[in-house]
């Protein structure tokens, strides 16, 4: 874009947080008709970053100018005034409420509760741009990729002219995303900016003209995509040569671990969220569980770990000594543990169902281990030095194992559940999106991680929303659509867009 006049420009934007540094003197330029890709680490200051550009945060120091103009933005609205609209990774929609009443909501002037015009109106930018929205139509009857195009055609709604999207493909499937980026080219091409936050490089160079990456909350490069490449872009961001292919050894010593059958779970309301699932997990073997967003995955988990009701069905642990079986189902997490199964398992919800915020890293590492021993007094000493080895092992960024969990980054909290499942030597190990919003030098650690279990003999179950991961990480792959197992597939010769396919229609017999 050489000699033409940024849309935006930002001259040496300063941000903290107490001590902590998130932006430190960062400089970004943002054209029209560009697609600029925002990459960097956990807590390198990406999101902050386009926090203050969309209002929700204000910089200590700094300047930003819009069209050659300089402007104080103290508010989602004085973004949007200026024609500056962020699509946030968690939706902010009211699921009551249509497409249509969520996208004015909040608007005032004359005409804006003239429905009809309102309609004519999002009609209109849909058949501009390529999208698919019924006005009519009430949130939670919307699938995710419905939601997301709700929240964009909402910031076009409102005249704005650079759009930011917060890891915009977290949630969606290969054929979603191909349709989501045809609708990006479309607004780049009539002229608007575009800013996309993600860590995902294989879309950075699908669909970026520039890439612009933060490491510690400054600004250590900028360039067009089409003259970098992944292994670049991932040394800018981690400061370090990086490898890039995640080890899949072959299993061994296969033997059946876990073995579901016709599971079916409902939920408090009644409504079904597994219909008659049935599966076995091997030893020795990764079996990843693909599945849009709300299709039973976290149920399959906590049905297995003991913290769902079952309608019916059963889950079998086969014990590695023994080969006795031991029946799950029926038995709370303590009741499971008590007969010796050793299941690990790590949740969706870090902070709410796997580690307490407020304690520090040695007290959540007791908290496995707090009912061992015939003292009185809980040990101490020996979760203290697991922390500390966690912190060692994993390169968890802390000042010591006395912080409160609360106080990591996102990717540390993952490192210290993660390690602190696989200490207590399971034979079962299962993970709940376990890179979600991880950069991808944290989620190498953990691929890492996961790989050793599986070559140790554990018996992996890994639920995640990267198919390419999936395929790239998994031995065998179930697929789940509407709470059904749409089909079981191999990982080594699988095609993603058969798998995506899969995950949005039944099809293919499910195998065991």
């Amino acid at each position: 874009m050489e000699g033409s006049v940024p849309a935006i420009r930002m001259r040496d934007i300063t941000k903290t947080f107490g001590p902590t540094v998130a932006n430190d003197r960062v400089k970004l330029d943002i054209y029209r008709g560009e697609i600029l890709a925002l990459l960097g680490e956990n807590g390198s200051g990406k999101t902050t970053l386009m926090n203050m550009l969309s209002g929700i945060y204000f910089p200590d120091a700094g300047q930003i100018f819009v069209e050659d103009k300089e402007v104080s933005i103290r508010s989602p609205k004085d973004a949007y005034d200026l024609g500056i609209g962020m699509i946030h990774q968690h939706f902010k929609l009211v699921d009551v409420l249509t497409a249509a009443e969520n996208i004015i909501l909040g608007m005032t002037g004359k005409g804006r509760l003239d429905m009809k015009a309102v309609d004519d109106k999002i009609r209109e930018i849909c058949s501009l741009y390529g999208f698919d929205v019924d006005p009519k139509q009430k949130i939670y009857d919307m699938s995710v990729s419905q939601k997301q195009t709700v929240e964009i055609v909402k910031v076009l709604y409102r005249g704005a002219e650079i759009l930011i999207l917060d890891e915009p493909t977290a949630v969606l499937t290969p054929q979603e995303t191909d349709k989501l980026f045809s609708v990006l080219r479309n607004m780049r091409n009539d002229g608007k900016a575009i800013v996309i936050i993600t860590h995902k490089l294989h879309e950075v160079e699908e669909i970026s003209d520039r890439v612009v990456v933060l490491r510690r909350g400054q600004n250590v490069g900028d360039v067009p995509t089409k003259e970098t490449n992944a292994a670049e872009m991932t040394n800018m961001m981690v400061g370090r040569s990086v490898s890039l292919n995640i080890n899949r050894p072959e299993p061994k010593n296969q033997k059946p671990r876990l073995v579901v059958e016709n599971l079916t779970v409902k939920d408090i309301d009644g409504v079904t969220k597994l219909s008659d699932v049935s599966f076995t997990a091997n030893s020795g073997e990764i079996l990843g569980i693909a599945g849009i967003s709300g299709c039973g995955q976290r149920e399959l988990l906590e049905a297995i770990a003991g913290l769902q009701c079952v309608e019916s069905g059963s889950v079998a642990y086969i014990n590695p000594e023994t080969e006795a079986k031991i029946e799950l189902i029926g038995k709370d997490p303590c009741a499971i543990s008590s007969m010796g199964v050793a299941l690990s398992f790590v949740p969706e919800d870090r902070l709410g169902m796997g580690l307490v915020g407020n304690m520090d890293l040695t007290d959540n590492m007791m908290l496995r281990s707090y009912r061992c021993g015939n003292s009185p007094f809980a040990d101490r000493k020996s979760p203290n030095s697991l922390a500390k080895r966690v912190v060692c092992e994993l390169e968890v960024n802390t000042p010591g194992v006395s912080t409160p969990v609360r106080k990591l980054s996102g990717g540390n909290v993952q490192k210290v559940l993660v390690g602190r499942e696989i200490s207590s030597a399971p034979s079962v190990l299962m993970t709940a999106y376990a890179v979600r919003g991880l950069d991808i030098n944290s989620s190498y650690t953990i691929y890492d991680l996961i790989n050793r279990q599986k070559e140790q003999g554990v018996a992996v179950i890994f639920v995640g929303e990267d198919l390419d991961v999936l395929l790239e990480l998994c031995d065998r792959i179930l697929v789940l659509c509407g709470g059904k197992v749409s089909g079981i597939v191999d990982g080594r010769s699988a095609d993603k867009r058969d798998v995506g396919m899969m995950m949005t229609k039944l099809g293919g017999e499910a195998g065991k």
